[in-house]
């Protein structure tokens, strides 16, 4: 990951983080909490009168994009030769302009440490989701707060239209996934949900994510300890699903998963 600070010449000050992503070619803003819709970038202004201080990623994406040259530039080949890059790169061209531009007098600083106060905002980021069905969420918070979030709910609570869409298209929901940097879930990688709404929004599960990492490490088994404990083989094992006496919580081609309670369970007879 590139960090970046930004600062604005005509206040003379940072008024915030660029992350960048690299993997993923993803941008994410991260503006200080002392702004105001006057001092905040002019694209960003709305947010910070809100009261959003972490900028989604497609919103800076397209600031992002207003501050480096377009692939479909004219002479774009002759700009990259110029610049010495062999293809078109959009984070090489925007270090090597420092993210100025002609609209604001901001640039960018390289910074090799995480600023504190994006650190202590990305500690309550998602760290995992489970998608429960019925457009529920069980989402997996950073700092070891665990949520269950009904999408409907949040769809009548917030201004995002997209989340209707997600709830009438099954598919679409299980797309589901952490996005990057655990700033949001994503839905077909085209549709996000910040994880501040998702925390906003969704009632505590009391229990810890560390609890179910812990439930998974002692009370899933594999095909090789689930004969271990039934005294059995493979062969014998497929029978006993076969006859409905066990179900796999996950199949694959080179062995499944069990509960462990529903093995024990088979011991018992």
């Amino acid at each position: 990951m590139k960090i970046f600070e930004i600062y604005d010449n005509d206040i003379d000050r940072d008024v915030g983080t660029l992350l960048y992503y690299e993997k993923e070619r993803t941008f994410i803003a991260e503006l200080r909490d002392d702004l105001d819709e006057w001092t905040a970038p002019l694209l960003f202004s709305g947010l910070v009168k809100k009261g959003i201080y972490t900028v989604p990623r497609n919103v800076t994406r397209d600031w992002i994009g207003e501050r480096v040259i377009p692939n479909s530039r004219q002479n774009i080949g002759d700009i990259l030769r110029n610049s010495h890059l062999r293809e078109y790169d959009e984070m090489k061209l925007l270090e090597l302009s420092e993210g100025r531009c002609s609209q604001d007098n901001i640039f960018f600083r390289r910074l090799s440490e995480m600023p504190e106060y994006v650190a202590t905002r990305q500690a309550t980021n998602l760290k995992d989701v489970c998608l429960l069905g019925e457009g529920r969420l069980l989402c997996f918070f950073a700092d070891d707060v665990v949520k269950e979030v009904d999408l409907e709910k949040l769809a009548d609570e917030s201004d995002n239209d997209d989340i209707g869409k997600i709830l009438k298209n099954q598919a679409l929901f299980e797309s589901g996934k952490v996005g990057t940097g655990g700033y949001f879930v994503t839905f077909n990688d085209s549709i996000d949900i910040p994880a501040t709404d998702l925390s906003r929004c969704g009632g505590t599960v009391p229990l810890k994510a560390s609890d179910f990492i812990t439930f998974v490490k002692r009370n899933i088994m594999d095909t090789n300890e689930s004969c271990k404990t039934l005294g059995c083989t493979r062969q014998n094992l497929s029978y006993i699903v076969s006859q409905k006496d066990l179900a796999a919580v996950k199949e694959d081609v080179r062995g499944n998963l069990y509960l462990k309670g529903d093995v024990i369970r088979n011991t018992w007879d």
